[in-house]
């Protein structure tokens, strides 16, 4: 039995998307900029597939960007939105916290607790001076969800603007209630069941965006190159569909999560750990006695695929830095295993993995 537990990481292609697209690589190839007849039925489905995002996600059209992807969006945010310093949690995606050591205003790092939760008291204790605060939504390692609307009151409070990677929490998570309290989010399409190399940075009017790419006027000026537009068309397919059946997909993964911690706990006892508090419902870290790489490598031999944490980073044989902001020793930290669950996962493949990961940590 071969069992794919690493839908953090990427999901396949939903049928939705896939079939919204074929179109777009063969007779509507046109580039949305040309002015001929070509360039118009590609330049219509875009604007078509940018003001289904929008209402999807409870924003104007004007305030949708495509990307190349979530990191590209993310550093938009971080590099161009605002001024001054960033205020950036400890434990952002690796875009995030790389791209914010380049931002002009400079930045400063705040602290999360041991459970993998943001204390909006730090916030309040180092947002003086500060331009934007980046606070992701859902941790893409752990599955912890932010304090979104905590944060979004004291950044108005200070007049700071807010930017939430959004990246893991589409499939789980109401974006329309995220971007009540966000100045910003991003969006990668590959994580929502579309297709890879495409994203979305939503920024709400009346916050300050300059350039990250320039070499065109598209996406208003503020993103040189041609738009993909079948990855557009697609990713709003997928995102339409995910968002639609968040409350069925939270159900599903959530029950199976438990089941799959359930007989982790049971069968291992002090041998695992179970990592972060206020999860989303698809995603399980866990930290074991003799995790690590040889053990993800044994279990992927063993027909089951799981990951370390960020898939950007799985080739880096590092500590994670999310655990280690959570007060993790270094050695610990490089012990944990994410498994990740949607809606085609069934309860014989959690029960298959769960015994195949007990059987590898007893022998």
């Amino acid at each position: 039995m071969n069992v794919y537990l690493d839908y953090a990481a990427t999901a396949p292609m939903r049928s939705e998307a896939r079939e919204a697209m074929l179109p777009f690589f063969n007779e509507n190839f046109g580039n949305p900029d040309s002015l001929h007849a070509y360039g118009r039925r590609a330049a219509y489905a875009l604007a078509e597939a940018r003001a289904e995002i929008a209402e999807i996600c409870g924003v104007s059209a004007g305030e949708v960007f495509f990307t190349s992807g979530g990191t590209e969006a993310d550093n938009h945010a971080v590099r161009c939105l605002g001024e001054g310093r960033a205020l950036v949690s400890a434990i952002e995606h690796a875009a995030v916290l790389s791209s914010s050591a380049l931002r002009a205003g400079g930045r400063e790092i705040f602290p999360v607790r041991e459970n993998g939760v943001c204390d909006p008291a730090d916030i309040a204790a180092n947002i003086g001076g500060a331009g934007l605060v980046c606070l992701m939504a859902v941790n893409n390692e752990t599955g912890c969800i932010q304090p979104v609307e905590e944060a979004a009151a004291l950044c108005k409070t200070h007049g700071v603007l807010l930017f939430c990677d959004c990246v893991q929490a589409a499939c789980s998570q109401n974006l329309r209630e995220i971007l009540r309290h966000a100045d910003a989010i991003s969006l990668s399409a590959h994580k929502v069941g579309g297709p890879k190399g495409t994203g979305v940075f939503i920024v709400k009017k009346g916050a300050r965006l300059s350039p990250l790419i320039a070499g065109g006027e598209q996406e208003r000026g503020l993103r040189g190159g041609t738009v993909n537009v079948a990855g557009a068309v697609g990713f709003a397919a997928a995102l339409w569909a995910a968002q639609t059946e968040r409350e069925g997909f939270s159900a599903h993964t959530g029950k199976l999560r438990d089941l799959f911690e359930e007989l982790l706990l049971e069968n291992l006892g002090d041998g695992v750990r179970i990592d972060g508090e206020n999860r989303a419902p698809n995603i399980s870290h866990v930290t074991f006695a003799r995790g690590g790489e040889a053990f993800l490598n044994a279990l992927d031999l063993k027909g089951v695929a799981a990951s370390g944490g960020a898939a950007c980073s799985a080739h880096a044989a590092l500590p994670s830095h999310v655990l280690l902001a959570m007060g993790r020793r270094e050695e610990e930290a490089k012990r944990g295993a994410r498994f990740s669950f949607c809606m085609q996962t069934t309860e014989e493949e959690v029960r298959f993995a769960a015994r195949t990961v007990c059987e590898l940590l007893k022998g």
